[in-house]
């Protein structure tokens, strides 16, 4: 059988029906055909981390690329699951919008919300209601940390598990309550180091990102989005460094701290005066 020629389209319809032409077992890609769940998973992370990259550069025409890049995503894994007979793309469609519905009362139903602040409560109190149901039914109690992924990114993660812990008062009552904590943790990994035991300092170091993570989310940051932000800052200021050694013709391994940090104090000053970035070129 050879399968019908495909066309583009702006309908979702199509996207599934290429999917499934992808995974036909007797005319389908061999490549798609050799993938599972597991093989797939990783594309998955990919795909959001380039469109927060998209996003972070403000390059539309690449978001809309990457965008669908990713919408290929929960179509991949609802044609995988379709097939094992688990459900398909119209099940994880009905599924969204029967969550999106059920968690937003202020707006099709008739619960009241007088902003962003009050309509995000609302929704973590039935996430956390829906969670309570859902462990209602288990033969051994379950921790209120069981479904945070282990797969985010470590930060996140930290900051999902303190705020998971949070809901239920286990939490620093102000950002100054936070910020004593990372000064002792600070002091606890300068001990460790004065002692030079790696295991500890490895420990104590863990404890510290823990405890800025912490902070962050009391401070209301995002500390993933703050520590992509700083790695965008630092490969910013670094190139400007690099090529600072090249108009002077400096070796930048033997230049040395005190001219490469005159470098970078100097791009510090300039971003300082514009409050803009202009890409480095040459």
């Amino acid at each position: 059988m050879t399968l019908k020629p495909m066309q583009p389209s702006r309908e979702i319809s199509r996207l599934v029906e290429i999917m499934a032409a992808l995974r036909d077992p007797d005319n389908g890609c061999p490549w798609d055909l050799a993938q599972d769940f597991s093989t797939i998973r990783h594309y998955t992370i990919e795909e959001a981390y380039e469109v927060a990259d998209a996003i972070e550069r403000q390059d539309f025409d690449d978001l809309l690329d990457e965008l669908g890049d990713l919408l290929l995503q929960p179509v991949y894994h609802a044609q995988l699951a379709a097939e094992e007979g688990y459900f398909d793309f119209n099940d994880v469609i009905e599924t969204i919008t029967t969550k999106l519905v059920r968690r937003h009362p202020h707006v099709f139903g008739d619960v009241g919300a007088a902003d962003a602040d009050a309509a995000k409560q609302r929704w973590d109190e039935i996430k956390a209601g829906e969670r309570a149901t859902k462990n209602s039914g288990l033969t051994a109690p379950g921790s209120l940390l069981d479904d945070v992924p282990f797969a985010l990114p470590a930060l996140a993660r930290a900051n999902k598990l303190a705020k998971r812990a949070a809901e239920v008062g286990f939490d620093w009552p102000d950002a100054p309550g936070a910020l004593d904590k990372v000064r002792e943790e600070l002091g606890e990994v300068k001990e460790a180091m004065d002692h030079k035991s790696s295991q500890n300092i490895e420990e104590e170091l863990g404890d510290l990102l823990m405890a800025v993570a912490n902070l962050a989310r009391k401070c209301g940051v995002d500390p993933e989005a703050a520590l992509t932000n700083a790695n965008a800052k630092f490969l910013r200021r670094f190139t400007y460094v690099e090529k600072r050694c090249r108009e002077e013709k400096t070796d930048i391994a033997t230049a040395g701290l005190e001219v490469l940090d005159g470098y970078w104090n100097e791009i510090r000053g300039l971003e300082r005066v514009t409050d803009k970035w202009v890409p480095v070129i040459g």
